[in-house]
């Protein structure tokens, strides 16, 4: 006989859109609560108390990494639901982080570095353009 009482609460943790939303992005992949916010264009103390609950029923686990603490689904039969509910998962569907450029995780780190260089490119380019239109090279 089924425990109705705990499939009771896990559903209702299901029921809320902001943590379905949560879970529909773990089912892809671990992510960062930076990613989160920037994904439910949501406050971080937001983000963190619904992470809480869904940590608390065990729903979620979380691992540090360096300063970051990543989420993921650790219950098979929540992901279960999830592909009956929402359907297959796609990797690299579900987002599109506008702050990624601004966090520190190791995710976004060699894309913080990439942008950083280009950044520093494009300022050459443009000293370099700048200087030659004030004196053009000297030829005799």
């Amino acid at each position: 006989m089924p425990d109705y009482e705990s499939l009771s609460i896990r559903l209702k943790l299901l029921a809320h859109p902001e943590r379905l939303r949560i879970l529909d992005v773990l089912r892809r992949e671990p992510e960062c609560v930076c990613h989160l916010e920037a994904l439910l264009d949501k406050p971080q103390p937001y983000v963190s108390q619904q992470l809480r609950l869904l940590r608390e029923a065990k729903v979620i686990t979380d691992h540090k990494q360096g300063q970051n603490v990543f989420y993921s689904i650790g219950d098979a039969e929540i992901l279960t639901w999830l592909e009956a509910i929402l359907g297959p998962a796609d990797a690299g569907t579900h987002r599109s982080v506008p702050n990624a450029a601004v966090c520190n995780c190791p995710k976004c780190a060699p894309v913080f570095s990439s942008l950083a260089v280009m950044e520093e490119l494009e300022g050459r380019i443009q000293y370099e353009s700048e200087f030659a239109s004030v004196s053009p090279l000297v030829t005799n």
